[in-house]
Parts: C-alpha cells; sequence; structure tokens
C-alpha cells in the first residue's frame, strides 16, 4: 500500500480527516479502506460539491414560472387525442422489434428500505395470486412481445435486456435472475451493469465516515446510468447487437408496459431522438415533477419550483397546461445515447440532497443525527432531454400504466403494494370484461358493466378506447392474468368471450383458474 501517496492525495484535497483511525484498524480494515480511498479522484469530488452546491443554491432563488412553456401539440401523442393513430404506431414498433432493433434499460438500483425489506425491489412480491415479483412480471412482457412480434413478422425476435443495479443490489439481484432461470429468456440477452457510487459529505463538502474504516457511499442516482454505460461498455455492446432504440424504465412500476411497441412506434414515427412517456396529473398540486420547456430545451420542473397559480394554468380545452406528469419511462435512439455518454455526460450537474447520515464523530462515538447533517449528490435520468435535438412526449392513462411501489402498507396508503396488486388487478378485470367475459358475486348475480369513466386497454396490443368497460362496484375484482397469455389485453376473447367468472380468476399459459369465492 502506497500510503504516502493517499496522504498527500487527502492533504491536498482537504480530506486528510479520513486516516484520523488508521491506526485503531485491522489489517483488513486499512486494505479496505485502503482500496476505497485509491479509487476515488478527490479534486473531482470536490469540485462535485461546488458546483452542486452552487446549482442548489441558484435554483432556490430563481423563479421558473415565467420561463415554463407547456410541450406544444406537434411534439404530443396521446393515447385518448390520438385513437386512429395508436394501431399504426403499435404496427411501427412491432416492426422494429421484429428486425432486432429494439433493447430495453431497466433502472434497478434501488433497495426496498421504505418497503420494510433490504433486497431489491425488483425481488418483492406484492401479493399477487400468483406471488410474481416485478421481475418475472417484466421479463414475461419482453417474452410476450418477442412472440407478438414474430407471430406478426415470421421471423424470431430478441430483445435484450440491460439491468442497471447498484453495488448494494448487484449480487442479489443476480443470483435471484440466475436461481429462476432467467425467466425463460436466453441469459445472454440479460445484460447486468453496475452503476456509480459516490460518497457522502458534510456542509462544508468533508467526506463522511460511517465506521472507522469506510466512508459513508450511496449511489449516483438514477442520471449515473449514463457514465455507467461508458464504463461497462454497454453502448458497444448495443451497437455490435444492431440495436436502434432503447425503452428504458423504472423497476417499481407494476404496470410498465416494457419496450411498449406504440410508444416506441410513435417515437420513430415523430423522428425523436428522445421522448418521454408521461401520466396526466391527477390535479394541479400533486407532487410529481412535470415535463416542459424552460428557456426553449425540455426539462423536467419539480412541483416544489413552480407557483400555485402556474400548476393551476388551464388550456383552452379545460386541461392542466403543465399536466404531464413525469413517470422515469423513457425513449432514447442508440446515436441520441452514444453522444450523451461521450459528449453530454460530463455537462450533467449534480443535484443535492439534503440527508440524515449516520457516522462516526471525531472521539470515533457512532451519531445517528435527528436532522440533516449532510449531502449526498446525484444526477438525474431526465437530465439529458436538453441535449435531444427532436423531444417528443406520449401521454398514457394513468390506470392503464402507472401504478409505482415506494411505500410500506403500514405507511400513508399511496404507492404500497396493496395499491400496486389491485392497480394491476383492476387493469386485467378490465381486459376480461372488454373481451366479453363477466363476473358474478358469490350469490351468482351477474355485475353489470359499465363503460369506464377512464378509456382503458381493451382486446388488442393497442387499445380500442371506445369500448373499455368495468364493473358497477368499488370493491376490487381479483383478477391475474399471466403476461404471458396477454401482453396488453390482446387475445383473450377466445378464452373469456361470454363466460361469467367468480373472483378471483387467474388465467395463464395452463388455463383459466377460479381459485375459491373469497379471498386470496
Amino acid at each position: 500500500m502506497d500510503m504516502r501517496m493517499i496522504r498527500e492525495k487527502l492533504a491536498e484535497a482537504g480530506q486528510d480527516h479520513l486516516l484520523q483511525f488508521w491506526g485503531e484498524l485491522s489489517e483488513a480494515e486499512q486494505t479496505e479502506l485502503y482500496l476505497q480511498l485509491q479509487s476515488m479522484d478527490f479534486q473531482e469530488l470536490n469540485s462535485f460539491f461546488q458546483n452542486a452546491m452552487k446549482v442548489s443554491g441558484h435554483i432556490k432563488e430563481e423563479k421558473i414560472d415565467e420561463k415554463m412553456e407547456p410541450v406544444p401539440r406537434e411534439a404530443l401523442g396521446s393515447v385518448t387525442r390520438d385513437r386512429d393513430m395508436l394501431k399504426g404506431w403499435e404496427e411501427e414498433g412491432l416492426l422494429h422489434i421484429s428486425q432486432n432493433k429494439v433493447a430495453v434499460l431497466l433502472l434497478a438500483g434501488g433497495q426496498g428500505t421504505r418497503l420494510g425489506v433490504s433486497y431489491p425491489k425488483g425481488i418483492y412480491d406484492v401479493g399477487l395470486p400468483s406471488h410474481k415479483t416485478l421481475f418475472q412480471i417484466q421479463a414475461e412482457r419482453i417474452l410476450k412481445l418477442e412472440r407478438l412480434a414474430e407471430e406478426r413478422h415470421k421471423v424470431k425476435s430478441t430483445i435484450p435486456w440491460y439491468i442497471m443495479a447498484s453495488g448494494r443490489t448487484m449480487e442479489s439481484t443476480k443470483q435471484f435472475f440466475a436461481q429462476r432461470n432467467y425467466f425463460g429468456l436466453k441469459k445472454e440477452n440479460v445484460v447486468f451493469f453496475q452503476q456509480g457510487m459516490l460518497p457522502a459529505m458534510d456542509f462544508n463538502g468533508k467526506l463522511i465516515l460511517e465506521e472507522k474504516g469506510k466512508l459513508s457511499m450511496s449511489p449516483d442516482g438514477n442520471g449515473g446510468l449514463y457514465r455507467a454505460l461508458g464504463a461497462h461498455k454497454i453502448v458497444d455492446n448495443m451497437e455490435s447487437r444492431g440495436i436502434k432504440y432503447i425503452h428504458v424504465y423504472c423497476v417499481d412500476n407494476i404496470l410498465v408496459k416494457v419496450a411498449d411497441p406504440t410508444f416506441i412506434g410513435f417515437c420513430v414515427k415523430k423522428g425523436a431522438d428522445c421522448g418521454a412517456k408521461v401520466v396526466e396529473k391527477t390535479n394541479p398540486i400533486e407532487p410529481v415533477g412535470v415535463i416542459c420547456k424552460v428557456d426553449g430545451k425540455y426539462q423536467v420542473v419539480e412541483y416544489s419550483e413552480i407557483s400555485l397559480a402556474t400548476a393551476e394554468k388551464r388550456s383552452s380545452d379545460g386541461r392542466l397546461m403543465f399536466s404531464g406528469g413525469n413517470i422515469a419511462n423513457h425513449f432514447f435512439t442508440l446515436s441520441f445515447l452514444k453522444d450523451v455518454v461521450q459528449i453530454h455526460e460530463p455537462q450533467l450537474q449534480h443535484h443535492v440532497a439534503q440527508k440524515k447520515i449516520q457516522h462516526v464523530d471525531s472521539q470515533g462515538q457512532l451519531i445517528k443525527p435527528d436532522k440533516p447533517n449532510g449531502i449526498k449528490m446525484e444526477k438525474f435520468v431526465f437530465d439529458i432531454f436538453q441535449f435531444a435535438k427532436t423531444f417528443v412526449v406520449y401521454e398514457a392513462l394513468r390506470e392503464d400504466e402507472f401504478s409505482p411501489l415506494k411505500n410500506a402498507d403500514s405507511q400513508d396508503g399511496k404507492d404500497n403494494p396493496t395499491t400496486a396488486r389491485h392497480a394491476l388487478m383492476s387493469l386485467h378485470h378490465r381486459w376480461v370484461l372488454t373481451a366479453g367475459g363477466h363476473f358474478v358475486d358469490e350469490n351468482g348475480t351477474k355485475i353489470p358493466a359499465i363503460p369506464s369513466s377512464r378509456n382503458g386497454p381493451s382486446g388488442t396490443v393497442t387499445p380500442d378506447l371506445n369500448q373499455n368497460l368495468k364493473d358497477v362496484t368499488d370493491l376490487p375484482i381479483k383478477c391475474e392474468i399471466s403476461p404471458l397469455v396477454s401482453y396488453a389485453g390482446e387475445g383473450l376473447e377466445k378464452m373469456v368471450s361470454g363466460q361469467v367468472f367468480h373472483s378471483p380468476l387467474v388465467i395463464d399459459e395452463m388455463g383459466i383458474h377460479q381459485l375459491v369465492k373469497n379471498g386470496l
């Protein structure tokens, strides 16, 4: 170990406090800390800190409202406003999938800490009748889409799946996939890579020790994707496979339409190099970032950055002017992604999050603070919208495509396992009704169906939004349809049309199962 070089680097960067407990460490602990310190560019970290704090202060002072412009209609595609275009967009997307030009990129670095578990979110079981995890549901959607493209175009189709995990989730994620034989996907088409980590700092830019011989580290945000893509040569891998288009999404959305052919087809037909899928805000003050133009460039503006007056502005059609809620669901061309990785990534600024960071004090005592004592720096995946030459926005229906899993059931009743489970079963319930099936209650009385108040999916891959139905009840009908049977409600008529079902209902590749009359 070249300790002289390490001490010089630390002293030069004003970080020599990191060795204050060196003499108390075991040989193994010294080696671990040395390797941590050796891998770091302290001058770069100091620069990150200074720039991030400067940008953070500037954002707090800046009034962004007057610079905001809504997404122009020509850059917007919508499930509800462009119904006659959906089938053509879907066909375009399926064509590119059949030509092996589409890949999916999953952001799966998060642990389920807020869910009350220490393992990766993708491994979580929300309590479906099948007990499928988020990873399995998404893998099966990829498999089904490959088959749909093959049926349509009579050629074998492959959608490579790139999975970005973090240092804390990588090994357990890889092990989970290997133990389950990659859920039927070919091992060589599931590519894992690791996002970077950054040390936590106090408000003066000093790195924080979480133990006497260990720095406090955390993932560098989902925008760390771009640096990781370069470091692990993932773009090169995509290029070698002939990939042209990439769908990027977060692991925690149980309703995500992985490699959605309609979204991909829309973006390709528009000639876009970058696109974002959004859902309409439920109300002006919903705490979600919105996609809009600021100073002529597209970006996500957080709800905390705009006034209530701006949030409440409405267009001539009565809709909110800034209604496109960001759901971390994006389209990139490979050429755009390549430019981001090779040219633009160093220009991205870190965002600052003030955190309560466990640490050891100068006496070596473990401190668990009750208020923020430092910062963690991260980049966001949407920070690269500004570099797009042609940016488009695709508006989907929340009830069909967005139900994130973030909190434990014991928390505020939002974005938890129960809401995610109900969202998926409600969607599948509507598919059955639209395909001509019906449900009866425990007395055998048919539950009447009425048109949905919000248009949703039907029996085609692209929804026929005039046909969507729901049962006239607010109680959730327990219904689960395997992605291997239907990707988006298509192909169910032959199985359910004219049939009457009890809840819970499960439809999988083995057939139709009605488990018991009550409960799961």
